[in-house]
């Protein structure tokens, strides 16, 4: 059994009002969508509920409107591409709370489904206000919460509505948290975890709690830099925080008594300057000139970061090893990507990645749909991988 109820725990929902927070907040160009993949992890529990004979009242929020009404920020410019996702009817709410809204859905009826206005439009969202919480919370009778990228905020619609109605865990945000609890959670061992970007800074915390999770560490982009000149290996002019060398040290120092293996590149993919194409050498780390940077992991050592996979059961990704986006530093990633998911589909591996940048290189390497799971929460998934406690998360444990 989960630790979270799911809607195969939530009963005949038939005639209630069911409170769905979802992730809709997609890219948009005008009144086009130019990224429906929110919409479409949005539609299982949708459908479902809608099917059950639920009025499904979505929840979401859009843009960062600071608590004021902004015309560019409502859900209205969302409820037709949401609509044409599921195929059926999608009604509009003018707002998420208050007697207006209650009486807009008195007017619906069992499998109805309404879009509720930006929950940003009240400034209470975002500070968690117990009396906002309370008056979205008269609006249903169920709360089941899908979004699992917002999960990391503490606010009325994302947190404290589930700590008055019944709360449960959407179809994505299932399948979000049991990927998760197969890749850290309780995995099979070894685990691998690739952790990639520009600056160690960003994501100082996640490497600190992996060394004590994971066999094998495998350090990529410009963070390598900063642990590589740590170890004394002159970086020339690549991207590279000295400030943090002693850090990265307490990093290695700490992986070396979890027994935990750090794999830093030891060929790489150097230029002189950072745009697409430029002239480049393969050299090993010790041999980059002065005058040229790093950007992205060499054959070889790609080759052996492969032979490391073949030995694990479990794989978590966040992040390239190269300048993905400039070609042809994107060559380790894809390579390494495709490794992985080969391994996958041979039922060898399970392999969970998530992150904005990390997905973009997975679908870059079109190997995105052959991992075990690919999430499309940022903050949240990289405070999951922090080892933090998420807020939204939390709320709905069972008692």
């Amino acid at each position: 059994m989960s630790s979270f109820k799911t809607l195969d725990d939530i009963g005949d929902v038939s005639g209630r009002r069911v409170l769905v927070r979802e992730d809709l907040n997609v890219p948009m160009d005008g009144a086009r969508v130019t990224d429906d993949t929110r919409l479409r992890a949005a539609a299982p529990t949708v459908a479902e509920l809608s099917d059950k004979g639920a009025i499904v009242l979505i929840l979401a929020h859009f843009g960062r409107p600071k608590g004021v009404r902004n015309p560019d920020m409502s859900l209205a410019l969302v409820t037709k591409p949401l609509s044409d996702v599921l195929g059926r009817e999608v009604r509009f709410i003018d707002d998420c709370a208050g007697a207006a809204a209650e009486a807009a859905v008195s007017d619906l009826r069992p499998g109805d489904i309404a879009v509720l206005e930006n929950t940003r439009f009240h400034a209470g969202e975002e500070k968690n206000d117990p009396a906002l919480a309370q008056a979205m919370a008269r609006l249903g009778d169920l709360y089941v919460n899908d979004a699992f990228s917002a999960a990391h905020r503490a606010h009325a619609s994302t947190e404290g509505l589930a700590r008055i109605l019944p709360a449960y865990a959407g179809r994505a945000m299932q399948a979000e948290l049991e990927a998760l609890e197969k890749a850290l959670g309780n995995p099979e061992h070894p685990v691998a975890a690739v952790v990639g970007g520009a600056k160690v800074s960003t994501k100082l915390d996640v490497l600190k709690h992996l060394v004590a999770k994971v066999d094998h560490l495998i350090i990529g982009g410009g963070m390598a830099n900063t642990f590589l000149a740590a170890r004394g290996v002159d970086v020339g002019k690549s991207l590279c925080e000295h400030d943090l060398t002693d850090t990265a040290l307490e990093i290695l120092d700490a992986a070396d008594r979890a027994d935990c293996i750090v794999h830093l590149p030891y060929d790489v993919v150097v230029a002189k300057e950072f745009r697409a194409n430029p002239p480049t050498r393969t050299v090993n780390v010790h041999d980059v000139a002065a005058d040229e940077m790093i950007l992205d992991v060499g054959p070889a050592a790609v080759e052996a970061l492969g032979d490391a996979l073949k030995t694990c059961r479990t794989l978590v990704w966040n992040g390239p090893l190269g300048a993905f986006e400039t070609p042809p530093f994107d060559a380790a990633t894809v390579a390494l990507a495709q490794t992985a998911a080969a391994l996958t589909q041979s039922g060898g591996l399970v392999s969970v990645a998530g992150g904005g940048d990390t997905v973009a290189a997975l679908n870059q390497a079109g190997v995105a749909d052959r991992f075990t799971f690919v999430s499309t929460a940022g903050g949240a998934f990289l405070e999951w991988m922090e080892g933090k406690e998420l807020p939204g998360v939390a709320a709905l444990k069972r008692d």
